[in-house]
């Protein structure tokens, strides 16, 4: 039990470290002059360009939740918009104390307030983290086409690429095998249930197969995806030295940036490092680049703490019989 226990606080606490070690490596590496410039920086910054960012990241959650109805609706269910938004909301605030936390409470909280089989609502948001994965692949893919020495030089530098690729092929083995194991075993209820729970969620994610609205579906994943790169876009308007910065250079910085998000409790400390350290090869300087990094992740992760929060409070609210 205390293994477990432990286990479960390294799993939490471990990504936060990181994340505080950036914060570190930052404030080490600039002098007191340097983060002087940086706090001028964001002071400084054109708020307009920044709450049209905040717009941007508004719509893309929006659109995200109507999306979903796409996926459920092959299953029998039609949750109600409102739900669906909360829902979304709740899993990006979770998501900042535990990395891949907000999945599964997403999926609870449809569960709960739409009586919806909690494995059949996870396995659709597995089906859509799937189809967003393969977006990131190919913004990936074109940015390395665009900057491939720059970024890849960057990436094994910090280990990223290597680390991830043979961590997520010896996890995608292992879980595999488990799998199959299991489901050869007849004689045990708890296997049944398993197997009962892992058909639920596979009926989940194959509902992307039998979905009849694909070409909306697809129309709101690329929408979403679109909306995170002019959120990221618009906020060089708000750093005097990214201004002029063209898709060249910002698609690259935006591709690190959101490889970065998924090692931490939502970037804290390693996003604006990266985004800095990206910038940084195109030219501008490492003060620039802070600013412009933590801008960009300050104004989003306060409209998710904002949303989220105010989410847990009217859930109950709009559901009450």
């Amino acid at each position: 039990m205390q293994k477990k226990n432990l286990t479960k606080f390294l799993k939490l606490i471990f990504p936060l470290l990181i994340g505080i070690l950036f914060i570190y490596l930052t404030v080490k590496d600039t002098t007191a002059e340097d983060r002087k410039t940086i706090i001028e920086a964001v002071k400084n910054a054109d708020y307009r360009f920044l709450l049209l960012s905040v717009f941007f990241g508004i719509l893309s959650h929006l659109s995200r939740a109507y999306r979903w109805k796409f996926l459920l609706a092959p299953l029998g269910y039609k949750p109600r918009f409102i739900n669906s938004t909360l829902a979304v909301l709740i899993a990006y605030i979770a998501n900042l104390g535990i990395p891949r936390s907000g999945e599964i409470l997403r999926a609870t909280t449809l569960s709960s307030y739409e009586k919806i089989p909690f494995e059949k609502t996870f396995g659709t948001i597995i089906a859509e983290r799937l189809v967003d994965l393969i977006i990131l692949l190919g913004f990936i893919l074109i940015a390395l086409t665009l900057q491939f020495d720059l970024i890849w030089g960057i990436l094994k530098e910090k280990q990223i690429a290597t680390n991830t690729l043979i961590f997520s092929g010896l996890s995608l083995i292992v879980v595999f095998f488990i799998i199959r194991l299991l489901f050869k075993q007849e004689k045990y209820l708890f296997i049944t249930k398993i197997k009962t729970f892992m058909k639920g969620l596979l009926e989940g994610v194959l509902s992307l197969k039998t979905m009849p609205n694909k070409g909306a579906f697809i129309a709101h994943t690329l929408f979403i995806w679109l909306m995170y790169l002019a959120m990221f876009f618009v906020v060089k308007w708000t750093v005097p030295e990214t201004a002029t910065l063209g898709l060249n250079a910002l698609l690259p910085a935006f591709v690190i940036g959101g490889l970065a998000i998924s090692a931490t409790n939502g970037g804290i400390g390693i996003y604006p490092f990266s985004v800095a350290l990206m910038l940084a090869a195109f030219g501008v300087s490492n003060e620039s680049g802070l600013a412009f990094g933590w801008i960009m992740w300050t104004s989003q992760t306060l409209m998710i703490i904002v949303f989220g929060s105010l989410s847990f409070f009217v859930l109950p609210l709009v559901n009450r019989q």
